[in-house]
């Protein structure tokens, strides 16, 4: 089996004389015993080694091989500590060549390979360095109980890694706790880059989303030189590590209530050299006492942050102001109306049904007729009505929470990723503003 990005693992192979080669292949071909995924070798004595199926070559086989297909020939076994590929091998996709080893390894154990189980192995997965990360739509059917824990070996080595783990259903516990279970190693820690910046988490036990990649680059670019930021679900450091490296934050409130997202999110501050910019509050963020500080919020928080909308208010800056990024899914069904943001306890994933924008106090109109346009054009409808309706409950919450009026800017509309059919992860830009006093 040839390892991703490693050696091969060694082969057993019968060896004989050139001029015999060619009886042992057509017999083990008929047999089905020759190892097609590597080259038949030539020795350095001169024999010739051919690779064969299985950890040895039964002795019958031997035995007929020495006194009926070849008498004469020189008939031993040994292992290729390093077998080359064949054309073959090397053409095969990784997830060909894990159907051929846990085929193989299968039917060596009795057992019947099936098109079920075939159907049952994953097509894609994630690779974080020695740790290989497999959905949770594989491996369900009855038969692969009783094959483990030794099939999860024959994967790893299949696939070129040590170890293995499977993904299950996000917790719906409030601190996003992937159902990840560990089926081949001692522990899920693993080290991720990106743009520079190390994570390293348990997989077990944190969440971490590849599709949040463009995201994390647009924060990493945004001029936040000199500012305070407010992180409110800061989970591994997600957003509070780009924030810090590459915007230049002055300095940033990350606030967290997993306990295992803490633990990575204060090794990795210490991993990028910012711990010292950074200050982390353990606990449920709708009981932080911070107010008045933020030039800069982050709800990266899905599908909804609105519970955390009433402290992004409060810790804005009250005398300037700043900017709140909000995640949010957005539904996009045809001729579906659902509630606006602010119209239950809990948040809805998105609000399709316009309100009356009231609360938009821009002094010039026609700069918002302006930048409605601007948007439409780069939108699709449903986020920009989603974006108007939180603009507007943003409004009222800044003046409930600062006991004067404010004014609010839709900046921008980001698209992160599609989150499922028909739904959209985006970011809203808001600018907030108290409004000068009229004297």
């Amino acid at each position: 089996m040839d390892r991703e990005g490693g050696k091969s693992a060694a082969v057993v192979a019968v060896v004989t004389e050139p001029r015999f080669t060619q009886r042992y292949r057509e017999y083990l071909e008929k047999q089905k015993l020759l190892e097609r995924q590597y080259r038949v070798e030539k020795m350095p004595d001169g024999t010739v080694a051919l690779p064969v199926v299985g950890e040895a070559l039964p002795e019958q086989h031997l035995r007929e091989l020495r006194n009926r297909v070849a008498p004469g020939s020189t008939c031993v076994l040994t292992q290729l500590l390093n077998p080359v590929p064949s054309k073959k091998a090397q053409a095969c996709s990784p997830a060909q060549r894990l159907c051929l080893e846990v085929s193989r390894w299968v039917e060596d154990r009795g057992v019947t390979w099936s098109a079920q189980m075939e159907a049952d192995l994953p097509r894609s997965w994630q690779r974080h360095g020695d740790l290989l990360l497999l959905s949770e739509d594989c491996f369900q059917a009855k038969q692969w109980r009783n094959l483990e824990p030794e099939l999860w070996e024959t994967v790893a080595s299949a696939l070129g890694v040590q170890r293995l783990a499977k993904r299950g259903r996000v917790s719906p516990d409030g601190t996003r706790t992937p159902a990840v279970s560990l089926l081949l190693g001692d522990h899920g820690w693993i080290e991720h880059v990106d743009n520079g910046i190390r994570y390293k988490f348990d997989v077990t036990q944190c969440m971490f989303s590849f599709g949040n990649i463009t995201e994390k680059l647009r924060v990493a670019s945004l001029p936040c030189a000199g500012e305070v930021l407010v992180d409110l679900y800061a989970g591994i450091g997600y957003f509070t590590l780009p924030f810090l490296v590459h915007a230049g934050a002055a300095f940033v409130h990350a606030c967290e209530w997993n306990p295992h997202a803490v633990v990575a999110l204060r090794n990795n501050l210490e991993l990028n050299g910012v711990a010292d910019r950074c200050q982390i509050h353990f606990g449920d963020n709708r009981k932080l006492k911070l107010s008045n500080i933020a030039d800069r919020v982050n709800l990266g928080l899905i599908p909804s942050s609105e519970e955390g909308w009433p402290i992004a208010c409060q810790t804005l800056r009250q005398d300037a102001g700043g900017i709140l990024h909000i995640h949010q899914n957005v539904e996009s069904f045809p001729g579906k109306t659902l509630q606006p943001p602010g119209s239950s306890e809990m948040e809805k994933e998105c609000w399709s049904s316009p309100q009356q924008m009231i609360t938009n106090q821009l002094k010039n109109g026609a700069a918002s007729d302006s930048r409605r346009k601007m948007l439409s054009a780069a939108t699709k409808p449903e986020w920009q009505r989603w974006a108007e309706a939180a603009e507007t409950h943003i409004a009222t919450l800044l003046q409930q929470v600062h006991g004067k009026p404010w004014k609010t800017q839709i900046l921008h509309i980001q698209p992160v990723k599609s989150y499922a059919p028909h739904v959209d992860h985006i970011v809203l830009d808001l600018e907030c503003r108290p409004c000068p006093l009229v004297g």
